[in-house]
């Protein structure tokens, strides 16, 4: 406490054991400058910890999505992949089956006995 402080203390009425008793209370119980410059230089490191464990985190995920995307995109390509083998197969089924029934139709027409009209 300043002396500029205890003299207006003083002034007000307040008796010397009461201005010690405030002074001593003040020193025990109020933040310094140089404490709260203390608690704001920790709390910025913490801070900057923080944000560099954020950036290690956000590149781990990154990472890891890249890697994700470029497997769901393998993936995707060998589905593409494999229905295109399967609309061959399915075109070449139809293909088949068109020309037996085709062949079957013939057939029927050549060896049935005409019918009479």
């Amino acid at each position: 406490m300043s002396a500029a402080a205890v003299l207006k203390l003083q002034k007000a009425g307040f008796t010397t054991e009461q201005v010690e008793a405030l002074a001593d209370f003040m020193d025990t119980q109020a933040a310094s400058k140089a404490d709260l410059d203390n608690a704001v230089h920790k709390l910025e490191l913490g801070n900057a910890a923080l944000r560099k464990d954020l950036d290690v985190s956000n590149a781990a995920l990154r990472k890891d999505l890249d890697l994700g995307l470029a497997s769901l995109r393998s993936e995707i390509a060998d589905v593409r992949g494999e229905l295109r083998l399967l609309e061959q197969r399915m075109t070449v089924k139809l293909g088949g089956m068109l020309v037996a029934a085709v062949g079957i139709l013939i057939a029927a027409m050549r060896y049935l006995p005409p019918t009479g009209h």
